[in-house]
């Protein structure tokens, strides 16, 4: 008898592909009664999703070491789920809340903390950097981040502070939360436990953190992988 495994049917594929998906048909509102469309509190709602995906990880010990938009993926209820954990790594019997690179491989650059791109150090606190990253992803419905920038001088820039900038349709209560992901010193990140409360506490409030009304699609475009990098 052959092995065989039951593996859940995602509907809506990658959240990245999801997202793009509805700003190229402008499917995008603050507001609306129809299921099909994206909504301002959906994409709360995912940031918040991922989140708590993530504190599970960690309580487990692993280092995802790749969150980034395009290794989430949607189902049919709009509830992300934490894929691709090809490059994740356990370190609850190493002893150590760090996970050292030693080889050489493509790396998802604009998604890495300092530390991670100069040191290759790995630990639950980069994962934080890299969830930061995807909540700007999620608020730009799908943008690369650092647009503009190769990925030689994301790190370069990174390492001299320089920052994603917050958009102008996202209200600066959330931008706050994802600047702190990008504290430099990784003790002052939060834990993804923190966010998920601090998330969670933004959709009760059902306030407009995101304007989809007047998002400025001409500001964000989508990049190529080259072989510099892992997009």
């Amino acid at each position: 008898e052959p092995h065989m495994v039951i593996m859940e049917f995602i509907m809506f594929g990658k959240l990245l592909t999801f997202l793009r998906d509805h700003r190229t048909r402008h499917n995008y509102f603050n507001f609306s009664s129809d299921t099909a469309a994206l909504t301002a509190r959906d994409l709360t709602r995912f940031a918040c999703q991922v989140a708590t995906g993530c504190d599970y990880l960690q309580s487990r010990g692993i280092i995802h070491r790749d969150l980034a938009a395009r290794n989430i993926l949607v189902d049919h209820n709009k509830v992300c789920k934490i894929a691709d954990f090809g490059m994740a790594r356990s370190i609850q019997d190493i002893g150590s809340d760090i996970y050292e690179q030693k080889s050489k491989s493509a790396l998802p650059i604009r998604w890495m903390a300092p530390e991670s791109l100069y040191m290759n150090i790995f630990t639950h606190k980069s994962d934080v950097w890299s969830f930061g990253i995807l909540c700007w992803e999620i608020v730009t419905l799908g943008a690369t981040p650092y647009p503009g920038l190769t990925a030689r001088e994301v790190m370069r820039q990174v390492t001299e502070g320089y920052r994603l900038e917050r958009p102008d349709h996202c209200r600066i209560e959330l931008y706050r939360l994802l600047a702190t992901c990008w504290q430099q010193d990784l003790n002052k990140r939060p834990t993804f436990h923190q966010l998920k409360i601090e998330l969670s506490t933004l959709l009760e409030h059902q306030t407009g953190y995101i304007d989809l009304e007047n998002f400025p699609e001409e500001d964000y475009f989508s990049m190529h992988q080259n072989n510099e990098e892992k997009l």
